[in-house]
């Protein structure tokens, strides 16, 4: 709540690449609803898409992971036949997703609510939705098996009032407007983080309240999006602002800004994938097939069929393959070898 509460006595400065990513921000929210009425019956499958990329995302960053084969099962499928602990965290994660995709507007923020994201993320471990009972820093472990601690936490004995002080002056400051909404939601993640109100999950909480607090503000472009694939694929700069902008937090002389400003950058670079997707939809027609051909758009040198059923879980081979014949046909791309293993790339 360190950084909130030096907020709450007066904001003196917004930097130029700041104002530059609000700015943006604010245009791209104006266009958000013209985005959305352009092809209606498209962006379901961004939905389906983003709703995987999430929950595989976020959980991989804190090294939950699961067969691919199984993604769609987990994720999609009913009832609750989980292999193992690892499914079960992600399909508790989609849930929590659901929860916030469907009910995010009526959902209010507060300390039930987060400890219920957190039971969801959590599963039938045993302390779901509890606030840790013993202390516990932020570690930092090196292949070498060497260890450092990055970052001491709050207290237990401490975590249930900072909690409470952290919703208190995100719901003044929020009526009172002196400070710019999107600032105040990455410097409450950013005290969330370093409160460390649970044993385990924090990470995965955080998050899921970024896009719960986004929705909040109107900004929905995590709906489309995944702002935890965006997180993931630049976790390195997540984990040095992190650290840059924890330093000094207990005695409230830490700098927020480092950290505030790369979460501006993952929204706006969540809005520009959007706006890049539904131009795409606009001219490209088949169902899933869009997501495969932006992805293979993507693409720089030569690439493999792996690569893009990674950045689009849930299609299968035969589809990959399917739109890199058609576009073999058309001229766009160039099988360099024979079989499953085969690289190809781009046309000009």
């Amino acid at each position: 709540m360190k950084t909130l509460l030096n907020f709450s006595k007066g904001l003196s400065f917004v930097s130029t690449n700041t104002s530059w990513y609000l700015s943006d921000l604010a245009e791209y929210r104006g266009k958000q609803e013209l985005y959305t009425h352009q092809v209606p019956q498209k962006l379901k499958l961004l939905k389906e898409h983003a709703i995987i990329e999430s929950s595989i995302s976020s959980n991989r960053m804190e090294g939950v992971e699961i067969d691919a084969k199984r993604i769609g099962t987990v994720i999609f499928g009913k009832g609750n036949h989980y292999k193992d602990r690892n499914e079960e965290e992600i399909a508790g994660y989609k849930r929590a997703l659901s929860l916030i995709h469907e009910e995010g507007q009526e959902i209010l923020l507060n300390v039930e609510t987060i400890k219920n994201i957190h039971a969801l993320t959590r599963g039938e471990i045993w302390d779901a939705g509890k606030y840790k009972e013993k202390d516990g820093d932020i570690i930092e472990k090196y292949p070498d098996g060497r260890e450092r601690v990055r970052f001491k936490t709050v207290s237990a004995l401490q975590t249930a009032s900072a909690t409470e002080e952290l919703l208190k002056l995100w719901h003044e400051l929020m009526r009172d407007k002196q400070v710019p909404s999107l600032i105040l939601l990455a410097a409450f993640n950013l005290d969330f983080l370093c409160i460390h109100p649970f044993r385990d999950g924090n990470g995965r909480v955080s998050r899921l309240l970024l896009l719960l607090q986004s929705y909040h503000l109107g900004f929905e472009v995590g709906r489309y999006i995944s702002l935890e694939k965006l997180i993931e694929e630049n976790k390195e700069r997540y984990y040095e602002t992190l650290e840059q902008s924890s330093q000094g937090w207990h005695e409230g002389k830490h700098d927020p800004w480092p950290y505030i400003n790369y979460m501006l950058s993952i929204f706006k670079s969540a809005y520009k994938e959007f706006e890049g997707r539904v131009g795409e939809m606009q001219v490209h027609k088949g169902g899933k097939t869009e997501l495969i051909v932006a992805a293979i758009n993507k693409q720089a040198g030569k690439f493999a069929i792996g690569q893009i059923q990674k950045s689009c879980p849930g299609s299968s081979v035969d589809m990959i393959r399917k739109v890199l014949k058609d576009l073999k046909k058309a001229g766009k791309v160039e099988c360099l070898g024979r079989g499953k293993d085969a690289y190809w790339k781009k046309l000009n």
